[in-house]
């Protein structure tokens, strides 16, 4: 280990990805997955036998100048009642070239913002043009930072936010109104914040379906940042039946961890051959949306390649600080 570890704090992190960075890292991660150049051997993902958490460890190499990454943690879906994030994890990255330990950081603020930043670049991708309106299903960390990260994609007019509990998702819209300013409403149920609306983000730890089918209209594209595991299930089948496309981050991964996706490979519903990766829809090679009215569901389970690119944003970013004082 050398003197020059950089150790990073969740604040650091922050202060140092910001959306727009991390919105870059996401396309460069997916990007390198459809060009073949990524190094991503599969995840961990065990379900806990003492409580309902979950632990995961992911391992990926984003290119040949930056090096491998390391991410373990756990999911903890009790935390959200204390108002804590769901997410917990720590990062260790080598260096390319020695692969001696080139920085240790907090995981969570990555998780976090990789995954809405990954969720802003697959809604610009597959979402059509004129997509303005956001339904967010929850109202924590991940939903507050999916919103702030689709307004980087698209020109947000209004957002619509349910969650289960009437004074947490009246805070977040508030949240939301102030940072974004764009017209902002808590709505009293599911459906309200999905029907008619051009782009729905679900991000919740919900084992039962959150988005249904029959509330989506024609054109809308939907992402589901929960369904990271085959128990849970943020949408319900009609909506992997009323999909025109079924885009995933990984086919293989999402085949073994995505609730909807097992549940329809299960039955028959999709073949893997239906699985459309995000990666090969940036580089062109897979084509998704074909038509404005078509529905396309986007299923993100998490990569460990996503993690790779925004920390070696993170580091490059802290670098570069260091070098211009």
């Amino acid at each position: 280990m050398t003197d020059d570890v950089l150790y990073l704090s969740r604040e650091r992190v922050t202060e140092l990805l910001d959306t727009d960075a991390a919105i870059a890292s996401q396309r460069a991660a997916f990007t390198a997955l459809g060009d073949g150049t990524a190094e991503l051997p599969s995840k961990i993902m065990h379900a806990g036998r003492f409580d309902d958490s979950v632990v995961f460890a992911y391992l990926a190499r984003l290119s040949a100048d930056t090096g491998v990454v390391a991410k373990f943690g756990s999911v903890n879906p009790a935390n959200a009642a204390a108002g804590l994030p769901t997410v917990h994890a720590v990062i260790n990255a080598l260096d390319p070239v020695t692969g001696q330990l080139a920085a240790v950081m907090d995981g969570t603020a990555v998780t976090t913002l990789r995954t809405a930043a990954a969720s802003a670049v697959a809604l610009d991708a597959l979402a059509t043009a004129d997509s303005t309106e956001l339904g967010l299903l929850g109202s924590g960390t991940q939903a507050l930072a999916h919103a702030r990260a689709v307004a980087r994609v698209r020109d947000l007019r209004s957002v619509r936010v349910w969650s289960p509990n009437p004074a947490r998702r009246a805070r977040a819209a508030r949240r939301l109104a102030t940072e974004l300013g764009v017209a902002t409403k808590a709505v009293d149920t599911a459906e309200e914040a999905v029907t008619g609306l051009p782009m729905v983000a679900a991000c919740t730890l919900s084992s039962t379906p959150v988005v249904r089918g029959a509330w989506l209209t024609p054109g809308c594209t939907v992402v589901s940042v929960g369904s990271f595991e085959p128990t849970r299930s943020e949408v319900d089948r009609e909506v992997v039946r009323r999909a025109a496309a079924v885009v995933v981050d990984d086919p293989e991964t999402a085949a073994e961890h995505a609730g909807p996706i097992v549940d329809a490979l299960r039955d028959g519903a999709l073949t893997r051959s239906d699985l459309i990766p995000l990666g090969g829809v940036l580089t062109g090679s897979h084509p998704a949306r074909t038509h404005p009215d078509d529905i396309v569901f986007y299923n993100s389970v998490g990569l460990g390649i996503q993690d790779a690119a925004a920390a070696w944003a993170v580091i490059e970013a802290a670098r570069a600080r260091e070098a211009g004082r």
